[in-house]
């Protein structure tokens, strides 16, 4: 019964990090070419520190958010922008 119960653990946990790790919002690419589809736009930012040159893709109708003190890109919401 143990077993089963620490087996259903290891499921449950590799379920739920699939699922995080299937649907982020913004698409990053390393030095491949990025193309928007319908209703999307193409973001690209060099950031500060490090010069690194970042692209990602958003809907829209939402923002290209950078937050160059942390490294990181996103897309943001219609609601709440970037915040």
């Amino acid at each position: 019964m143990k077993r089963a119960s620490v087996f259903m653990v290891l499921l449950l946990g590799a379920a739920a990090l699939a699922l995080t790790l299937d649907a982020p919002m913004a698409q990053q690419a390393k030095k491949a070419t990025v193309k928007a589809g319908k209703d999307e736009k193409v973001c690209r930012v060099r950031m500060q520190p490090s010069g690194e040159v970042r692209t990602w893709v958003c809907p829209k109708n939402v923002p290209c958010c950078v937050w160059h003190e942390i490294n990181y890109v996103k897309c943001g919401t219609t609601f709440s922008g970037c915040l």
